[in-house]
């Protein structure tokens, strides 16, 4: 029997990455928080070949996320190189999806939402559920290694 999988996402919405970098770093109005994923430190340590605390901090009460990015005099995520992610490859799950988020509810139903804080948002193709099919199959995915990863 196939896996259905079932959640909700926004209908009739268009967007396109502008590689504005906004979503990499603090704004006037927002100080932003790059979550990460014990693995997703760890992919980035071993891709990177820096150690974990050279750039993120570990987090309590975000779990999963136990880690957060550290950011430049300015901001900015450390990762950010003339606004360019130099870690695109391998990018968190939380910047894989900006401007969009994945919530879940108290009944375990998933849900997309989305920040009008992008400029991007209204600009570009409207997106389908193949699109928002693709976020929560890699979100899935993402957090089922995590899991098996703590769990090592």
């Amino acid at each position: 029997m196939e896996n259905i999988l079932e959640f909700d996402y926004p209908r009739k919405i268009r967007f396109e990455c502008e590689k504005c970098a906004l979503c990499c770093g603090d704004t006037k109005d927002r100080v932003r928080r790059i979550l990460l994923l014990e693995i997703e430190a760890k992919r980035i340590s071993q891709k990177t070949h820096k150690g974990v605390d050279s750039f993120a901090e570990k987090l309590d009460g975000f779990e999963p996320y136990v880690y957060m990015m550290k950011k430049t005099e300015n901001g900015k995520c450390v990762f950010l190189k003339d606004n360019l992610c130099t870690i695109y490859q391998i990018r968190p799950l939380i910047c894989r999806f900006y401007p969009f988020e994945l919530k879940e509810d108290e009944n375990h139903k998933h849900a997309f939402a989305y920040t009008v804080e992008c400029p991007a948002i209204g600009k570009g193709p409207y997106l389908g559920k193949c699109y928002f099919e693709r976020l929560f199959k890699t979100s899935m995915k993402i957090m089922k290694e995590n899991e098996e990863n703590i769990h090592v």
